[in-house]
């Protein structure tokens, strides 16, 4: 990811991603977006990644919590609501437009309701929201990779594998995150159970 940011360095209207979107590279919103977009959204991984580290968490919970906090603003302040912006304008038409807007609706839902949670106290609450959360974070890497996947395989016309990733990129993400969350709760419940009997 850090490879794929460092192209847009220079801010040419012409650079990788951009050369496809020469229609819109004159607005300035637009432009304003993609680069607040690029250029925040790659702290919200390694900042989301120390979310789940058990280590971390034991060993320097100020840093938990302070990566925790950037990992929300970022979120909350420049990489959603730009990727918001930039959803309108997705190539693939109003398919890929409607699952870029979701996600980034729902990244912002879901990172609002773990901070809601946790000033709650309501710890599982907030892991599980920030699990859903980082799921749709990681949509930046699954998109890419279900990209080479379906090209390899079945080489379908670009614009058609667009339309298929924007959605497949988040949505595959999120099931997993409830499988896992659902088996988390019927474990809990079971030992539970175990204990009253």
């Amino acid at each position: 990811m850090l490879e794929i940011t460092l192209q847009y360095k220079s801010m040419g209207t012409s650079v990788a991603f951009l050369a496809i979107k020469q229609d819109y590279v004159s607005l300035t919103h637009f432009k304003v977006a993609f680069y607040i977009h690029v250029f925040s959204a790659i702290l919200v991984l390694p900042a989301g990644y120390t979310q789940f580290s058990n280590r971390i968490r034991a060993a320097a919970p100020n840093l938990h919590k302070r990566m925790g906090w950037l990992y929300v603003w970022v979120t909350m302040l420049l990489a959603g609501p730009s990727g918001l912006v930039l959803g309108v304008y997705a190539n693939g038409g109003p398919s890929s437009q409607t699952a870029f807007c979701l996600l980034a609706i729902g990244w912002m839902f879901t990172t609002f309701m773990a901070v809601r949670s946790i000033s709650r106290g309501q710890i599982a609450a907030h892991r599980a929201w920030m699990m859903r959360s980082f799921a749709l974070a990681l949509s930046a890497i699954t998109l890419r990779a279900w990209k080479y996947v379906l090209v390899w395989a079945f080489h379908p016309r670009p614009m058609d594998v667009y339309r298929v990733v924007a959605w497949l990129g988040w949505t595959l993400n999120l099931l997993v995150v409830e499988w896992i969350l659902y088996h988390q709760t019927r474990k809990t419940k079971y030992k539970g159970d175990g204990k009253n009997r």
